[in-house]
């Protein structure tokens, strides 16, 4: 069954040019990641914050801290984290997890919906919630026992690294899907989230 929630937004961010309204009918429309079979999957939500630096379209991204035994150590990871008992929604904890991570609160956000459930390794399910944020990220206060620094992707990167890799119009094996960035690479379930934003959202 397809839960994703409904939203309505009537316009665009103020001070960007990113369609929200485009963006929601194009999630929507797409065919999203299913939830798992599988009841012992952890829950888990993320939030893939899209806004806009000097008039391009940006992905906010973070790099996990170097951390000795911390399942994500020096991965690049989107903000968002584990469901917890007082939670009322996957949602609420993706939005939960973006303020006590990067100290975003939820009314910077203008969610445009869920992306689906994508499967990790580590049998963790995480729903994946596009949102279009107007902050700055030069203002973001992090979580120093999980955050090491806020890593800004222009989208045009993104798409550059998707088409000449030849990852358009196909599902490469997680082997092989990895975006590099400056010194950083998405890889494993990231990735596949990128993947999935390029092909059918952007």
């Amino acid at each position: 069954m397809n839960n994703k929630p409904r939203s309505d937004p009537a316009r665009s961010v103020p001070g960007t040019d990113l369609d929200a309204r485009a963006m929601a009918q194009r999630v929507e429309n797409s065919p999203a990641w299913r939830m798992p079979r599988k009841s012992a999957f952890a829950a888990a939500s993320v939030m893939l914050l899209l806004y806009e630096k000097n008039r391009q379209p940006c992905m906010l991204a973070v790099l996990k801290t170097d951390t000795r035994g911390y399942p994500w150590r020096n991965q690049v990871a989107l903000p968002g984290g584990h469901a917890d008992p007082q939670d009322s929604s996957a949602l609420d904890t993706a939005l939960r997890e973006v303020g006590e991570e990067l100290g975003i609160t939820a009314d910077q956000i203008r969610v445009i919906g869920s992306l689906g459930h994508f499967s990790t390794i580590r049998q963790t399910v995480i729903e994946v919630f596009l949102g279009i944020w107007d902050g700055d990220p030069a203002s973001l206060c992090l979580d120093p026992t999980e955050i090491a620094r806020v890593i800004e992707i222009p989208i045009s990167a993104l798409r550059q690294i998707h088409e000449m890799k030849g990852f358009s119009g196909r599902d490469p094996d997680i082997s092989e899907l990895t975006y590099a960035y400056e010194d950083v690479t998405i890889w494993g379930v990231t990735a596949r989230m990128v993947h999935f934003l390029l092909e059918h959202i952007i």
